[in-house]
């Protein structure tokens, strides 16, 4: 397993969920006793997933792939697809049973990717994040038997109110507002201009929530209505891109998080030193967040040779995902870095090498309140124990009262 991308923990079953491209599969694991379960894919006369493919015409790696997000609802399974589709799944047969797909947009061929689903209303927002301009749609389930049906598209471009000048990311449902909210890495032509969007169950982008210096991906909801934003960029200390940029920024990497209250869309705080990374997760078990932070100041963004001004290159140094990435952890409530945890990123090796592969990186993070076991999938390496083909690490905290402060 290279290719994977955004898990899920279903509160109900204590059951988590791993879009797995490499396998064009949903992984699945007892999250309450650690183990493997069997492997979730289309049936019922619905296609297979459709795994790591490149789009025609190239664009982004991972813009036609699939699946990419999961959502799980006991007794169904919300999974996202490549072209532009969404299933659900019937979790109460063995094997779970396809009962329904929709296209979010007939003829567009990016991938949909991730989604919220809002329980109260029968709700799902999907995202289309690689198409130009990216959109989300409303899609409503039929509670009773999963079958799903689109309701409205919501475009995320000037003409709509929303400038979204590079993909669109994680959305979130709160029941306390009653509204959705998705991330925005960039508003408008400033790469340091991103925010969090307020949408009705209506449709309607009520509000938009401005950050800064984060190009916003992860969104998880935490306790008082609060949202921790995950920030998949990194800038620097006078506000520069440093990410991709590293070898000729003469300022220091300020990478940050930030944790933003839903009612007034005002900054509580901003957590540094973590990031840049994608999924981000509130576990309310132990009261942390955890962030999938697939990067780190140092990596993956190569310093040498540098540009000018601080040296005499004529082209970017090479990019890889090789090396450090963390798994954070944030008390919730004291709003605090606790820990970064080494995760790793696996290189991609290109087509014309033996045995190709693409990138694998440490992006993907959900945790079970029950034991509070975060799970981390990593790529296929030979520097964590047992996870020559891929694996899902499983990590823990000691609780308060055996020592941790």
């Amino acid at each position: 397993m290279y290719s994977f991308d955004i898990s899920f923990v279903d509160p109900a079953t204590g059951t988590y969920y791993l879009a797995d491209r490499s396998n064009k599969a949903v992984d699945v694991v007892n999250a309450n006793t650690d183990t493997i379960a069997p492997q979730i894919f289309p049936n019922n006369g619905h296609g297979p997933f459709a795994g790591f493919v490149p789009c025609s015409p190239p664009a982004g790696a991972n813009d036609c792939a699939g699946p990419n997000g999961v959502v799980g609802a006991f007794p169904w399974l919300f999974v996202t697809d490549a072209p532009s589709r969404v299933l659900s799944f019937d979790l109460r047969t063995n094997p779970p049973t396809t009962v329904s797909e929709v296209f979010t947009k007939v003829g567009e061929k990016t991938r949909a990717d991730e989604l919220a689903y809002d329980p109260r209303d029968g709700l799902l927002l999907v995202i289309n994040n690689a198409s130009d301009p990216p959109f989300g749609t409303l899609i409503q389930v039929n509670k009773a038997t999963g079958a799903l049906t689109v309701v409205k598209t919501i475009d995320f471009d000037a003409a709509h109110g929303v400038d979204a000048q590079n993909g669109a990311e994680q959305p979130v449902w709160d029941p306390g507002t009653g509204k959705f909210y998705l991330s925005i890495p960039q508003i408008g032509p400033t790469a340091s201009h991103g925010g969090v969007l307020r949408i009705s169950t209506t449709g309607t982008v009520e509000a938009t929530y401005p950050v800064e210096f984060c190009s916003p991906a992860g969104l998880a909801l935490g306790p008082k209505q609060d949202l921790l934003v995950g920030c998949n960029t990194v800038f620097d200390t006078a506000g520069g891109v440093w990410t991709g940029n590293a070898d000729r920024d003469a300022n220091s990497a300020k990478p940050r998080y930030v944790i933003l209250d839903v009612r007034t869309g005002n900054i509580d705080k901003i957590i540094f030193n973590v990031g840049p990374g994608d999924e981000v997760w509130f576990n309310k078990g132990d009261n942390n967040y955890y962030t999938a932070s697939s990067g780190s100041p140092l990596a993956p963004n190569a310093i040498t040779p540098a540009r000018a001004p601080l040296g005499s290159a004529a082209t970017a140094p090479t990019l890889t995902a090789q090396g450090a990435a963390v798994l954070g952890v944030i008390d919730a409530d004291r709003q605090k870095l606790l820990q970064l945890v080494p995760t790793l990123n696996v290189p991609a090796v290109p087509a014309s090498q033996p045995n190709p592969h693409p990138a694998g990186t440490a992006h993907s993070v959900a945790a079970n309140a029950r034991n509070n076991h975060v799970f981390v999938p990593l790529a296929a390496n030979n520097a964590f124990p047992d996870c020559l083909k891929g694996c899902i690490a499983v990590f823990a905290r000691p609780s308060e009262d055996e020592g941790d402060d």
